[in-house]
């Protein structure tokens, strides 16, 4: 595996990324990994190499560049308030923006296959891969416990609900039943929504874990659901893509 830091021009601004990408230059599928709110930490970057691991070529963008460049809180409440003060600075546009830039910058490499490009966020990233699955380039988009996708953004913006018609790729949506911050009504319409607009999606609840399950600190508690969720993952890649 190959591991390595690197800056992507967006905006007049250099946004931080990582790369992990299997050995070989072979054009292999790749995943944009999209951060929880505590920015770009070793779990945004376990991730990546998870991905890498599995065979696809895996960037973290860190898309606080413009504001909170260096941001990477512990999961602590006082971290989640930073957090949020945050991703209260970043909107729609710049997301769009960012993820836009780093659909770019893989499909101009060699070791990717342009035509396999796709997102996979975690909370704030979850809902940042639902409404930037609007954009030319992605093959799809996974989202994994997006609180802002049923409910408005950090910034004051809509809920991410708003933007399906104008969603281009399949999804796969991965929450827990016992989520503090994403009631069961919230998922069920967003099932609804996607159904009724005739959207490609997968949306997968799992009745014992809430917030944040997959994240490296919480597995060995849901070892059942991280192993369901993550073959998920896989056969979403392989099958859909």
């Amino acid at each position: 595996m190959h591991t390595h830091e690197l800056s992507l021009p967006v905006d007049g601004s250099a946004m931080p990324s990582f790369l992990a990408r299997p050995d070989g230059d072979e054009p292999r599928g790749a995943v944009i990994v999209l951060q929880e709110i505590f920015g770009v930490n070793a779990e945004v970057r376990r991730i990546a190499e998870l991905f890498a691991s599995a065979g696809y070529v895996a960037l973290a963008i860190n898309y606080y560049h413009r504001t909170h460049p260096t941001l990477n809180e512990p999961y602590t409440n006082e971290g989640l308030q930073k957090g949020f003060a945050a991703a209260g600075q970043v909107s729609r546009a710049t997301l769009r923006a960012d993820v836009g830039a780093a659909i770019a910058y893989l499909g101009e490499q060699p070791f990717v296959d342009a035509r396999k490009i796709v997102t996979c966020g975690f909370c704030f990233g979850g809902s940042t891969a639902f409404v930037t699955a609007t954009l030319p380039g992605l093959a799809g988009a996974i989202s994994f416990y997006g609180g802002s996708i049923a409910g408005s953004f950090p910034n004051g913006e809509p809920e991410g609900l708003a933007d399906t018609e104008n969603i281009r790729v399949p999804m796969l949506l991965l929450f827990g039943a016992k989520d503090d911050y994403i009631p069961a009504d919230a998922i069920a319409r967003i099932e609804k929504t996607l159904t009724d607009h005739g959207k490609p999606h997968d949306v997968v609840t799992y009745p014992n874990v809430g917030h944040a399950f997959f994240r490296e600190s919480s597995a060995a508690l849901n070892e059942v659901e991280v192993g369901d969720a993550w073959k998920r993952v896989r056969d979403f890649l392989t099958t859909k893509i």
